[in-house]
């Protein structure tokens, strides 16, 4: 437009009867260099109009905005998210703004529509509309889902903050001596909502529609086996992608907890304050990070765990949950192993003043344990309900999912499938929703036939040193499932890079089948472990065998190295001697 503007102001200018003409566009010249700026400055800074939150235009045109109590309100009833500073205002405006309706006319059918706007909702409507599908999206809540608001976001943020404590705490092991060092918790999850909102844009509604992808912001429902209502309009599909995630499943048996003013994962982060005491009911994956970050970070920390030892329940290797333990404790950690919660004891809620903490007292054991955060981090459930599975005929089991195939269908309606914590039997994991995101868009759409039981599915626990696993993790799963097999040991304490971090605390465990060198899972506890269990995974994906990993050379010194060690150790096994 403003290259055409040119072109025709210079025509005009030179013909002696182009005057009028040319006064005429020459102010079209000078709005279409207007509109040309406004664009380029729009796409250099995607999220400019929220940037500068709390001004009269943003709230003019229904933005999320600083100062107004009214959305202070809406936003922690509704979302749950406090407080309503700059950071939480620039991410509600990206995930979920205050008044939203798509430009795009519905289509009369779609190819493809996800309900939910986590990972898996992002990344299959995203992809199909990219790919030139018509595609849609429905946002109930917050897009981005756990992940970004509530889960791995500002769960690592946070445990940055803790590591950065104790590395400083450590200092003088390096010769390096500090004085005066002081925590500012206020600070810390400053940060984290920050780095939140600086993460947002990804998962907002323009980047969705920008993808090709129609957005809708309101609850959808199934109403048939293929038609759905939201905002009280019905769309039809060819495939519609259930991904409407989890939640944290809170124990409905312990006398008094469900009356207590408990936290879980999905109020943590709007902490203030630092709480002086926190009891953890749970020793899963969120459990054990923010038990060793709050320690870190201050808190006296208790968890409770009902079992002898940490991952006994999934068949986690016993020397990874020993380690581990040792270290949290080291880091200030309480556990009480085969406890269960008698009852939960509400002294002050914390009502009569905003800014103070609860206090309750937990009765687990023989203990009396009061604390002013009480964190239920005890599993989770599928949000199935109110979704309208059986007017679809989806079958599901309450609580823990929607049934699926192994192509990822609904095993009643194969116009419906299903990814992520909605589903039942499936690990409940940001990276699987997103697999399984593009499982569905393979199938449904481009008439591929992956299978969900081709998926080899790594985990990690983020605490530290880390905890990684992939496949059979343990001796002790592989025999509970009748599986014959061999397990390679390499410890860190002969790892030069472990040894010279002073990091050398951990292993690396590759299982292979009985007498071959078939990979059939692994276990790491070591500084990013999350890192290193990705070459097991590849490795086990594309059927490469432990003595590939032996003879593959690996950059020294490296953490690494320890997973060429157990290679290097099933060949050692069968070499030739020359005595």
């Amino acid at each position: 437009r403003y290259h055409l503007c040119c072109v025709l102001l210079m025509f005009c200018f030179l013909t002696s009867k182009g005057f009028i003409l040319y006064f005429i566009l020459q102010q079209f010249h000078f709005q279409a260099i207007d509109s040309f700026h406004s664009s380029k400055s729009s796409l250099q800074s995607p999220s400019s109009e929220t940037s500068s939150t709390n001004m009269s235009a943003a709230s003019s045109n229904g933005a999320w905005s600083v100062g107004n109590a009214d959305q202070e309100k809406a936003a922690r009833k509704e979302f749950e998210i406090w407080p309503l500073d700059e950071n939480n205002v620039k991410l509600l405006n990206q995930v979920h703004p205050r008044t939203y309706e798509s430009t795009n006319k519905p289509h009369e059918v779609y190819d493809l529509i996800a309900i939910g706007a986590g990972a898996g909702g992002l990344v299959s409507s995203k992809q199909a509309g990219r790919r030139g599908a018509k595609s849609a999206m429905i946002s109930e809540k917050l897009a981005g889902g756990d992940c970004l608001n509530v889960g791995c976001v500002p769960s690592k943020a946070l445990i940055r903050s803790a590591r950065a404590m104790k590395e400083v705490s450590r200092a003088a092991e390096f010769g390096i001596h500090l004085e005066n060092v002081k925590l500012d918790f206020g600070a810390v999850m400053k940060r984290v909502r920050e780095l939140r909102a600086k993460i947002a844009p990804a998962d907002s509604h323009e980047a969705t529609e920008g993808a090709g992808a129609h957005v809708f912001q309101g609850r959808g429902r199934l109403t048939g086996p293929n038609t759905l209502e939201v905002n009280g309009q019905t769309l039809k599909f060819k495939v519609c992608v259930l991904a409407t995630g989890g939640r944290p499943a809170v124990p409905q048996n312990v006398p008094g907890l469900l009356e207590a003013p408990y936290t879980t994962n999905e109020q943590l982060f709007n902490l203030e304050e630092l709480p002086p005491r926190m009891v953890i009911l749970g020793a899963g994956v969120i459990a054990l990070e923010m038990a060793q970050s709050f320690a870190l970070l201050g808190s006296k920390v208790t968890v409770i765990n009902r079992s002898s030892r940490l991952f006994a329940s999934k068949g986690g290797d016993p020397e990874a949950a020993e380690v581990l333990q040792k270290e949290l404790e080291k880091d200030g950690v309480t556990f009480l192993s085969n406890a269960t919660v008698a009852q939960v004891e509400t002294i002050k809620d914390g009502s009569d003043d905003e800014s103070s903490f609860p206090l309750m007292k937990v009765k687990a054991g023989d203990q009396d344990l009061e604390c002013e955060c009480l964190l239920v981090a005890t599993g989770r459930a599928a949000n199935i309900e109110d979704l309208g599975l059986e007017a679809a005929g989806v079958d599901f089991v309450p609580s823990k999912g929607v049934l699926l195939n192994d192509f990822g269908q609904s095993v009643s309606n194969p116009s419906v499938y299903a990814v992520g914590d909605c589903v039942a039997n499936v690990p409940r994991l940001t990276h699987m929703s997103g697999e399984m995101a593009k499982l569905v868009v393979q199938n449904g759409l481009a008439g591929d036939e992956w299978r969900l039981s081709s998926f080899v599915v790594p985990a990690v626990a983020y605490t530290e040193p880390e905890f990684a696993t992939v496949g059979i993790m343990s001796q002790e799963q592989a025999d509970k499932e009748g599986i014959e097999v061999d397990v390679f040991r390499a410890g860190l304490e002969h790892n030069d890079r472990a040894i010279l971090e002073s990091s050398d605390i951990g292993f690396v465990k590759i299982v292979t089948k009985k007498d071959s060198d078939e990979m059939l899972g692994a276990t790491i506890v070591a500084d990013r472990a999350g890192d290193i269990i990705n070459e097991i995974s590849l490795a086990m994906k594309e059927k490469i065998g432990l003595r590939s990993l032996g003879r593959n050379i690996h950059s020294y010194p490296t953490t690494g190295e320890a997973v060429q060690g157990c290679g290097l150790q099933f060949i050692n096994k069968r070499w030739t001697r020359f005595d």
